[in-house]
């Protein structure tokens, strides 16, 4: 029982790290507006999962699952959003005539 709690601790714990890993790259990439060496397609896999992660959660109310990966899925959610927007999104010229 208490080897069981401890990993069910350590795995709740893993979620909500794993959502504020994608922070940095937030943060890199809205000061940068770069987004060489990200893919959208990574990027979009991983929501996908999440959101997939999201629902079996729902499904078998583990509230815990649900909220982790909703984070995760918020903070993956902001890089593809914003990979899309400075993907699509035309840079200025500037002009010097």
């Amino acid at each position: 029982m208490l080897l069981t709690n401890i990993i069910e601790f350590f795995f709740s714990l893993g979620l909500f790290i794993n959502a504020g890993l994608f922070v940095p790259q937030i943060i890199k990439l809205y000061r940068t507006k770069n987004t060489q060496g990200l893919s959208l397609l990574t990027f979009g896999g991983f929501n996908l999962i999440q959101i997939f992660a999201v629902l079996h959660g729902i499904i078998n109310h583990d509230y815990i699952l649900t909220l982790g990966f909703s984070l995760s899925l918020i903070t993956c959610g902001m890089i593809t959003i914003l990979l899309i927007w400075y993907k699509v999104k035309p840079t200025k010229q500037i002009s010097y005539e």
